[in-house]
């Protein structure tokens, strides 16, 4: 026990503060029980924040005059990453969760959503949060150059044709700095026409 416990803390020691654990992630290291436990002390001892089953957070610290604290906890948006990224699987937000991502709405959804060319899931997070993964077969509403242009289309798939405010496009029209030229013309062609129309103006 000693030898894993010890095993799983040198490892998660050599990553940044910030990376998010899977139970998969030390494996080898022990029995499936061995590394449970190990994992359930070192959160209980404080150098681990478990968020989910068999998931974990090495947590940032940030310097205070009188010592140093926890900073926060992973936003959801990178709990579904780091889980997509482990399952080889393209995601993408939906619904509120897109506009809330990019400031289109002050509505901050508890249970979020995502396209996922992986496996349908629902991950509960703490109390009443909730990810959502729904397998999509329509790939090329996931098979942007962009993240973040695939993120603008989905915002604008929830807001509907026709229902786009002003101050909506003038806040879309800020965030295309993060999208190169080269992304946004091979991407084009996977856009909705209706979308392609109001992005081409901008």
């Amino acid at each position: 026990m000693y030898k894993t416990i010890d095993q799983i803390e040198n490892k998660i020691k050599n990553h940044k503060r910030g990376k998010i654990f899977f139970l998969d992630d030390f494996a080898g290291l022990g029995t499936p029980d061995a590394i449970k436990k190990s994992l359930q002390r070192l959160a209980n001892s404080g150098l681990l924040l478990r968020i989910a089953n068999g998931i974990y957070w090495y947590p940032k610290k940030e310097k205070e005059l009188y010592g140093v604290k926890i900073s926060g906890k992973p936003t959801l948006d990178e709990i579904a990453k780091s889980i997509a990224k482990r399952d080889k699987a393209r995601i993408v937000p939906t619904g509120l969760h897109a506009l809330n991502l990019l400031n289109l709405s002050t509505q901050v959804p508890a249970n979020v959503v995502y396209l996922t060319d992986g496996t349908a899931r629902k991950i509960r997070i703490g109390e009443g949060k909730n990810i959502l993964f729904k397998h999509t077969s329509e790939v090329k509403r996931l098979a942007y150059k962009s993240e973040y242009l695939m993120l603008i289309v989905s915002a604008l798939r929830e807001i509907g044709e026709n229902k786009i405010t002003d101050e909506q496009i003038s806040m879309i029209k800020e965030h295309f700095s993060h999208i190169t030229k080269q992304e946004f013309m091979t991407d084009i062609k996977l856009i909705p026409v209706w979308i392609r129309k109001i992005l081409l103006v901008l």
